[in-house]
């Protein structure tokens, strides 16, 4: 069985004059467990969308979001919640971080809705996910004091920290160096293959995309396969 299968899934936006934008257009797309994948296409392809969509943070307007076996759709709130905390990893584009915390509670706030071993030793285990993205000597610093490529490590530390079930990145090396780029994607494929999780990245960058098992193309809401030759940005 597929970790996610999403099925005829179609978004549409309403514009101020009343109009609909369609931003995807009946998408389907499996992933299992263990699988990388990377999607890729310009930028207002839809990608970010279709993220939040697999990531459970959005809804479809029309289509099917199997995840685990579950339709999503049938869900209510305090059950996708739980879901999305207990079985999902975010890299966000954006970071998200938290501005009244440090970087290690930052990271520790997943670990807030765990339970046994884990929730007790959440400062523990913060630090040492820290540690692997070479954030051990920030672990006290805000995120105001920290660059933009160490904002992203204390975010990727966060979305692994509890050894989620699937990985979504949003151009997770967007705001990295080459080099601290090429370890972060060593790191995300590392935890991945410990949980057996599956890791999907959304990326426009040929060279992350080129790490993934099967790589999709999303061009004006459609998505596709990309056969043979290597993904080109445009």
């Amino acid at each position: 069985m597929s970790l996610i299968e999403i099925s005829g899934v179609s978004k549409q936006v309403e514009l101020p004059d009343g109009s609909q934008l369609e931003i995807l257009h009946d998408i389907n797309m499996t992933v299992d467990s263990g699988e990388h994948v990377a999607v890729v296409g310009r930028s207002g392809s839809g990608k970010t969308t279709l993220l939040n969509i697999l990531g459970l943070l959005d809804s479809p307007s029309s289509g099917t979001v199997m995840f685990d076996g579950v339709d999503t759709g049938t869900l209510g709130k305090a059950a996708l919640d739980h879901k999305r905390g207990s079985s999902i990893g975010y890299v966000f584009q954006q970071f998200n971080l938290l501005s009244g915390l440090n970087a290690r509670e930052n990271v520790m706030m997943p670990l807030g809705y765990a339970s046994g071993q884990m929730f007790w030793r959440r400062k523990q285990l913060a630090e040492a996910m820290l540690d692997r993205v070479g954030l051990s000597h920030r672990l006290d610093s805000m995120p105001d004091q920290l660059s933009g490529g160490e904002q992203q490590r204390v975010a990727i530390a966060r979305a692994l920290v509890r050894g989620p079930r699937m990985i979504l990145a949003d151009e997770p090396t967007g705001a990295l160096d080459i080099e601290t780029g090429t370890t972060v994607m060593q790191l995300l494929e590392e935890v991945a293959t410990e949980h057996g999780a599956a890791l999907i990245t959304i990326t426009h960058d040929p060279g992350v995309a080129a790490l993934a098992a099967r790589q999709l193309r999303l061009d004006h809401g459609v998505l596709s396969e990309v056969a043979g030759a290597a993904y080109v940005a445009q």
